[in-house]
């Protein structure tokens, strides 16, 4: 039990230990690679940008689409007329009122001329009209027969078909297309590239704010320490009656202005550090150290070579100014295009039920087909003229934009060259101002001690001391932050 407790006890003390993270800058700057959102976002978008590109490249290729369907008509296509379908119904009947009518003229004709008599003409007709009836009836059953032959029972109809498209020249629109969604894809991986620089320009100044705040964070630790070491002596003169009331009040004014600075130097540390974390990705109350905290000063990196300072070139926002110029003259292919002729090859199979390659058979049929359409515009009110030049004028805009931002960007890189001059003098100097004011802070206290210098210009060089150590932590952070805003000015961040 008690050993259970023991390694309790040491897992207790130890989980702070092993919970804080020390971090690099190649640490941040990879952490931030991975964790950024806008970054996850430019990857979305590329990924998008290859999917799109991989779609336009379909275009080249035959399409094949299937169609079904059904219906149901409230009344059948006829191939007869009413009185077509009315004279089949009595087709024997009426021929055979054509056969007796003149039948029965004659024999009037001859029971007036007296050589029949009408008892005769009745026995043959008694003898006759059962015939006659039959033929008409046989008749009338062929009649109708051949009625609904010619019925199409097309009160349901069943169609389907598989069809088969190739362009085979549509004006240079598919070329147009595919190029564009090439473009697109280059101006995908372009912008992940400035999102990438943005983001680890960002990180370099979070770190090194980090960094500078913590120098500035034990530089007033140490003025504390000095002013407080002033305040014991001042208040051990006071007690012995060699200094006035006067002396200690201002330092107790200065040692809580010390203090204040602690507590301020403390809070910005901590958001800083936050802000570093969220950068990166990590938790804000994360537990992180970073690597050039306890170091004495703050080293730059060498500054890129002067043949570099001008270029430029590497910017992503000038290739994807590029870019839009390109798609932009693809544009006008592709307004052009719109008044062209279009060729399409086409080729597929229909079936439908009710089927009319043997009459109407409710019978599932088909048939081949094989076919070229060609779209010639012949007229649309200079439509297409209009379109076109509305694409060049889009292209000279584009390439007003390069030219303007490319200015912008060489006078940019200029600037950040001076920048780069202006905080090495300011290190240089500062560096100097160090010297001078260790020197006076060392002759200051000598003569303190000495009682021949008061307690105000004890404060005055420890003020001065402060200041210059503060102005060299500046003009470090300044060097560094310089040299990378000089290094994203010329794209080689």
């Amino acid at each position: 039990m008690r050993l259970f407790q023991t390694v309790l006890l040491w897992a207790f003390f130890a989980l702070p230990i092993f919970s804080q993270q020390v971090l690099t800058l190649d640490d941040c700057r990879q952490l931030a690679l991975n964790n950024n959102k806008q970054l996850a976002v430019s990857r979305a978008k590329q990924s998008m940008a290859s999917d799109l590109r991989k779609a336009a490249r379909t275009k080249y290729l035959p399409k094949v689409d299937a169609l079904a369907g059904y219906e149901y008509t409230s009344r059948e296509i006829s191939l007869l007329s009413n009185s077509q379908k009315d004279f089949l119904s009595n087709l024997g009947t009426n021929a055979v009122g054509k056969i007796t009518e003149p039948l029965s003229a004659v024999m009037t004709q001859m029971v007036q001329e007296g050589i029949l008599r009408p008892e005769d003409v009745q026995a043959i007709q008694e003898r006759v009209n059962p015939v006659v009836n039959g033929v008409a009836e046989k008749g009338n059953a062929v009649g109708q027969d051949i009625r609904d032959a010619f019925r199409t029972n097309t009160h349901n109809l069943f169609a389907g078909s598989v069809m088969i498209r190739q362009p085979l020249y549509m004006g240079g629109a598919i070329t147009a297309l595919n190029n564009i969604a090439d473009l697109g894809e280059e101006l995908a991986s372009t912008d992940l590239d400035l999102r990438r620089q943005s983001t680890l320009y960002g990180i370099e100044e979070a770190y090194w704010l980090v960094v500078s705040l913590r120098q500035k964070q034990r530089l007033a630790r140490s003025y504390y320490a000095l002013v407080k070491q002033l305040n014991d002596d001042v208040h051990k003169m006071i007690d012995e009656g060699v200094a006035t009331r006067a002396d200690g009040l201002k330092v107790d004014v200065k040692l809580n202005e010390a203090d204040m600075a602690i507590t301020q130097a403390n809070d910005g540390v901590s958001l800083a550090k936050m802000l570093l974390c969220q950068l990166c990705g990590l938790p804000l109350d994360g537990d992180i150290t970073l690597s050039d905290e306890e170091a004495d000063h703050i080293v730059g990196n060498v500054s890129p070579s002067d043949s570099t300072y001008t270029e430029g070139w590497e910017r992503p926002e000038l290739r994807m100014l590029q870019t839009g110029i390109d798609i932009s003259r693809q544009g006008e292919t592709l307004a052009r295009a719109l008044y062209r002729p279009q060729i399409l090859l086409t080729a597929g199979y229909l079936i439908t039920n009710p089927s009319v390659y043997n009459s109407f058979e409710n019978k599932f049929k088909g048939v081949f087909n094989v076919g070229v359409v060609a779209r010639v515009p012949l007229w649309s009110w200079r439509e297409g003229h209009y379109k076109a030049s509305a694409a060049r004028a889009l292209t000279t805009i584009a390439e007003l934009e390069y030219e303007e931002a490319s200015e912008k960007i060489s006078l940019q890189i200029s600037q950040c060259r001076y920048k780069v001059n202006e905080a090495q003098k300011r290190l240089a100097m500062a560096q100097k101002n160090i010297a001078s004011a260790e020197e006076n802070l060392r002759c200051a206290s000598v003569g303190f001690h000495e009682g021949v210098i008061s307690s105000t210009d004890v404060l005055g060089a420890q003020t001065a001391w402060q200041q210059a150590h503060s102005q060299l932590i500046d003009a470090e952070t300044e060097v560094q932050l310089s040299e990378t805003a000089l290094r994203k000015a010329l794209g080689e961040l």
